[in-house]
């Protein structure tokens, strides 16, 4: 079973396309930057109205609801890659073009509470799978996207993939300041 600590990922252990998300990640407890990241998220979204999560920060780009539809889309998925790794499956997992999820998505059409409890939802079950895995599991390699992926890389990509789009919302969108999970970022 997983301990409070994953051990950073060395740079071998994921493309160079997902350190900027490593990166994002401080410390090494990610089950409980997971269940802080959680609460931050439902803190973030206390006061957005549905008509708020409409807005975009420029023409083009995705809307608060697409952002938090995104999150639980690009974590399912990351999550599936952990659970096949993990689980010592070494077939190439497929990549994923998150351009085309989000209008397929068609999150601007549904109740931001709805979003947010789907993301809930998602968190759980992500959380619930890490804890769970054993110790043996979190050295195991993959491939996704035609690129080498470690455990252990998964984990981090998650935590940070978050963090980075939590800043976005922050920053871009002019949502509330985060007050949960700072230890989480750098």
């Amino acid at each position: 079973m997983c301990s409070a600590t994953i051990a950073r990922p060395q740079p071998d252990e994921a493309s160079s396309h997902f350190q900027s998300y490593v990166a994002e990640v401080t410390g090494e407890d990610i089950p409980a930057q997971l269940t802080a990241q959680l609460r931050e998220m439902e803190r973030l979204f206390e006061s957005v109205t549905d008509q708020d999560a409409l807005a975009r920060y420029a023409p083009g780009k995705w809307s608060v609801k697409e952002v938090l539809g995104h999150l639980s889309d690009a974590e399912r998925i990351f999550s599936y890659r952990m659970l096949r790794i993990a689980r010592g499956d070494t077939t190439p997992l497929p990549g994923f073009d998150e351009n085309a999820y989000v209008p397929e998505g068609q999150f601007d059409e549904r109740p931001l509470p709805m979003l947010l409890g789907e993301f809930r939802a998602v968190r759980q079950s992500t959380s619930a799978m890490i804890e769970g895995l054993p110790a043996l599991a979190w050295d195991r390699r993959g491939v996704a996207s035609g690129q080498p992926i470690s455990l252990r890389a998964l984990a981090y990509i998650i935590v940070g993939h978050v963090n980075h789009h939590l800043g976005v919302l922050q920053d871009r969108y002019g949502l509330a300041p985060r007050q949960v999970a700072a230890a989480a970022r750098p």
